[in-house]
């Protein structure tokens, strides 16, 4: 068997197989299916600093390959997490990684703050794909000046692994992944979902409520994977590769390309055991091929 461990940053993962969050709640969720301790990162759904109902239905939708979903970061909030969430998931024995969102700079530091006095969650992953709502309601994350800042302010009291998540509805991912990384990111994730829509051609109406919504699925997977090639060749720390990984020859092709993990999404609303089923097919492979580490496959495309 080949040797699986990954490093990001100065956090180690056991394998380089992780859950987007979203996708697999809160990794409770999915305990009856398999043994969520042997995935190398499970990142728990969107955290904010207050309470969201998030958006209002249906704020979800299928796709050709794939899904839109509208749901708003719905959840109980950051003191909410730390009193009834962590103590019920702390234990568990693999890396355990808050994604934090927020819609102004104070609520992501304040969020940050909070959650950095948690022994047991190890890193976080910084949603800059929110609207900033001091500045009309522009994503952070779609300008090099509003990427930097945000990260800049909780790289200020986040002293643990900070993975920032990009978004892929931009000109230029590659300038966005830069800010990130010279203004304190210890690795960038990417890609969050692109924006999408989708309509009800016989009531003439758009079918999320919110009329726009994120895209994720197989569909994504050749953009995902073109800005993953990108961004490794402009940055120099780790990079977690998501968008449509399906199985491991996708997760495979992801690590070529230059990312040192890989995170699954979708997927887990079709196959609760994709995850397992990924990281065995990626130890496959690297027999197969006579590699004793994953890490020789780290962003071996020949081009």
């Amino acid at each position: 068997m080949a040797e699986l461990k990954v490093n990001i940053g100065s956090l180690e993962l056991k394998n380089p197989v992780m859950t987007a969050s979203g996708t697999f709640g809160y990794g409770e969720e999915f305990a009856d299916f398999i043994d969520i301790s042997q995935i190398g990162g499970i990142i728990v759904k969107g955290t904010t600093l207050n309470h969201r109902e998030g958006n209002p239905y249906p704020r979800m939708a299928e796709t050709p390959m794939g899904m839109l979903n509208a749901v708003g970061l719905q959840n109980k909030g950051a003191d909410y997490f730390v009193k009834e969430i962590y103590p019920r998931i702390k234990d568990i024995k693999t890396n355990m990684i808050v994604n934090v969102s927020g819609s102004a700079i104070e609520d992501y530091v304040r969020t940050a703050e909070i959650i950095n006095e948690l022994d047991h969650i190890p890193a976080i992953e910084l949603n800059i794909s929110c609207p900033n709502v001091k500045q009309g309601g522009m994503a952070f994350g779609v300008t090099c000046s509003g990427a930097a800042e945000v990260v800049k302010a909780v790289r200020s009291v986040y002293k643990k692994t900070l993975i920032v998540k990009l978004s892929p509805n931009v000109t230029d991912i590659t300038e966005i992944a830069r800010a990130a990384e010279a203004n304190g990111a210890d690795s960038v994730s990417l890609i969050n979902t692109l924006l999408g829509m989708a309509v009800d051609a016989e009531k003439r109406r758009p079918i999320l409520s919110t009329v726009t919504g994120g895209m994720s699925g197989a569909a994504v997977k050749p953009i995902a994977l073109r800005m993953v090639w990108q961004v490794s060749k402009a940055v120099k720390i780790p990079i977690i590769g998501l968008g449509g990984i399906s199985n491991w020859k996708d997760a495979v092709e992801f690590m070529l390309a230059g990312a040192t993990a890989i995170q699954i999404g979708t997927a887990n609303f079709i196959d609760p055991t994709v995850t397992l089923k990924v990281r065995d097919g990626i130890n496959n492979y690297l027999d197969r091929h006579g590699y004793s580490s994953v890490q020789e496959i780290i962003g071996a495309l020949e081009v």
